[in-house]
């Protein structure tokens, strides 16, 4: 009688082919286990070190905008009322021109050289 068994639409005959269990060191394998599990916890903690550290920049940068944005609502303001802010003035004039710059463009701030541009048009437009 032949021992060879149908699996799968292939006749598969026993013997010495294919993958045998190796005999695996319990202690062995446990120790890859907790290494692979001590690198896991490496890089999670890494991973919400660097998301930490990009939530903190963007909550930074929104607050730099919103006082930017304050300041340019109270310029708005200013204006509304028939005063030109003297940031502003300095800009048109083109006096103390460095003065308006560390003014627009304090540390930690993004620059907004454009949007102080667009301010001064405007005002030449209104003149």
């Amino acid at each position: 009688m032949d021992d060879s068994k149908v699996v799968g639409g292939k006749v598969k005959k026993p013997g010495k082919r294919g993958r045998k269990p190796a005999k695996i060191d319990l202690k062995a394998k446990l120790e890859r286990s907790r290494q692979s599990a001590r690198e896991c916890r490496a890089r999670k903690k890494l991973r919400y070190q660097y998301l930490e550290e990009l939530v903190s920049r963007r909550e930074r940068a929104i607050c730099a905008l919103r006082e930017e944005l304050e300041m340019y609502k109270q310029w708005c303001t200013a204006m509304d009322q028939g005063k030109i802010p003297s940031e502003i003035r300095a800009l048109l004039t083109g006096d103390e021109h460095s003065k308006a710059q560390q003014t627009v463009n304090k540390p930690g701030k993004i620059k907004t050289e454009g949007s102080v541009n667009l301010a001064c048009k405007y005002l030449l437009h209104e003149s």
